[in-house]
């Protein structure tokens, strides 16, 4: 029985409560929270015997053998040298850090201790960009484009459950972070070309509600994404695959092509949901004793995109 400690009672804590309860052998012992109230009640909901604010506390109940960091992201650091330091794996959710610094601090941990740590880079399981790779690694496509929009509708500082948020969310080191680490995974090439343009900041949150991002790899292929927390419209990010021999949209896990003509992804994994897969993915590397996919030092390479990236728009 692999015995996890959660750490984060929010909207994307709860969405791998769900998840792991679809995986077997599998029990969450521990979870730890940012306040007292939310976090016993989230705690009941899932029958979580031991709840606790305090990561050392949750970690230290017997048998715990590995975190899933789902916190404030402005935290994600610290946490995960916390977990390896205490002997523990660690999956980090997205982004697994907020600097190319830390991010470099926790791979250098993991290297160190050599114990499972992975990044919550969710797309690279959903089953309609897993179909898309799976044909490019057969060779029958090659990605000439892809055009991506990650769109919300966020005015106010709140989560997804439309609850007040403690720390301030961000178009670049979070939601681009997701489409530049797929865009190098589905051409498995390295992003050696990067531009990128920003709108106005809010007056209260400090950050950027627009963005525009452009990303070239080794071979030409491109990649246009476009970023908004000022879209009041469909929420959620959309991909179009262009590729040498046809054009996919995908759109979470449904997958149409360029005449949105459905394709049936449903056998493509043991689910078809995402983050039941990338879970699934953490446990089989613990318990196979390998590197995941989406490992710490995979994700690192679109850390180090996302710090040229902002490089460009701070100048």
């Amino acid at each position: 029985m692999m015995k996890i400690c959660m750490v984060g009672q929010g909207a994307f804590g709860q969405k791998h409560l769900d998840a792991l309860k679809n995986i077997p052998d599998v029990e969450v012992v521990s979870l730890v929270g940012g306040t007292e109230e939310s976090t016993r009640e989230v705690a009941e909901k899932y029958g979580i015997p031991f709840w606790t604010l305090d990561l050392a506390e949750g970690l230290a109940q017997p048998g715990v053998d590995a975190a899933i960091i789902t916190s404030p992201t402005p935290i994600h650091a610290a946490q995960a040298l916390q977990v390896m330091d205490a002997g523990k794996h660690v999956m980090i959710e997205i982004p697994m850090t907020d600097s190319l610094a830390d991010a470099e601090a926790v791979c250098a941990k993991q290297q160190e201790t050599g114990l499972v740590a992975m990044a919550g880079h969710t797309r690279r399981f959903n089953p309609s960009h897993q179909w898309i790779h799976k044909k490019i690694v057969a060779g029958e496509l090659k990605i000439q484009q892809m055009d991506v929009q990650t769109y919300f509708f966020r005015r106010q500082n709140l989560n997804a459950l439309g609850q007040a948020r403690s720390w301030t969310d961000h178009l670049l080191w979070h939601h681009a972070c997701h489409t530049v680490d797929l865009f190098a995974y589905q051409t498995g090439e390295t992003i050696v070309q990067v531009q990128a343009l920003q709108g106005p900041k809010h007056p209260e949150l400090g950050i950027a509600m627009d963005m525009s991002i452009g990303l070239k790899s080794e071979s030409g292929a491109i990649c246009t994404l476009s970023l908004s927390f000022n879209n009041n419209g469909p929420l959620g990010s959309f991909f179009r695959y262009i590729c040498d021999n046809g054009t996919y949209l995908a759109r979470y896990d449904d997958l149409v092509d360029g005449y949105e003509k459905p394709i049936d992804v449903s056998q493509v994994d043991v689910s078809m949901n995402g983050i039941e897969l990338q879970d699934r993915e953490f446990i089989a590397a613990i318990k196979e004793k390998r590197e995941p996919n989406a490992s710490v030092q995979q994700a690192l390479a679109a850390m180090r995109v996302l710090d040229l990236l902002e490089q460009q728009l701070e100048n």
